[in-house]
């Protein structure tokens, strides 16, 4: 029965659930994240509504944003606010600390990195640059590192799709 609990507690830690610990002390020692995890606890229907419907409004603004594609100002921002509705529809799935952690781990940090600074860079375009040429870059940029952001969580598919551009793109015979 001990082991059953121990898996079944995994089993809530993967799904970012709160695990209820008997010897758990809410001391000082708590760190900012932790006292902003345990505040969002939800229950599992409410995880996969949340998640179900952050990633519906994200991906119709992404999908939307195609009608106004001539309008890079307005395609930059609707494009922008798609990619960060299904961004924030994970947190939803695994919890706000958890998705925090694996977004900073040393084998997508890179990559979070360059995701995070195109989305600031494409809305900065867009509000104050006002320059279409700049923003439609900043979008291309976006929606490549969105690629590259997403490619980290599936194992070898980084290596696998840089093997396939050199193959593609290698110019000796």
């Amino acid at each position: 029965m001990d082991k059953m609990s121990r898996v079944l507690e995994r089993a809530k830690m993967v799904v970012g659930m709160e695990v209820d610990e008997e010897g758990a002390d809410d001391g000082a020692d708590s760190s900012f994240l932790d006292d902003f995890n345990r505040q969002c606890t939800l229950s599992t229907k409410q995880r996969l509504y949340g998640f179900a419907t952050c990633l519906f409004v994200g991906l119709a603004c992404t999908f939307l944003s195609m009608f106004v594609f001539f309008n890079p100002i307005k395609f930059g921002i609707t494009f922008t606010f798609g990619n960060l509705c299904a961004l924030g529809s994970t947190a939803f799935l695994i919890g706000p600390k958890r998705q925090l952690v694996m977004m900073l781990d040393p084998v997508r940090i890179y990559a979070t990195a360059i995701y995070l600074a195109s989305l600031i860079m494409a809305l900065f375009c867009a509000f104050y640059v006002h320059n279409k040429a700049l923003t439609l870059l900043a979008v291309i940029l976006e929606f490549c590192a969105l690629v590259w952001y997403s490619l980290s969580y599936i194992p070898f598919a980084r290596s696998m799709v840089t093997k396939a551009m050199v193959a593609c793109f290698d110019t000796e015979f």
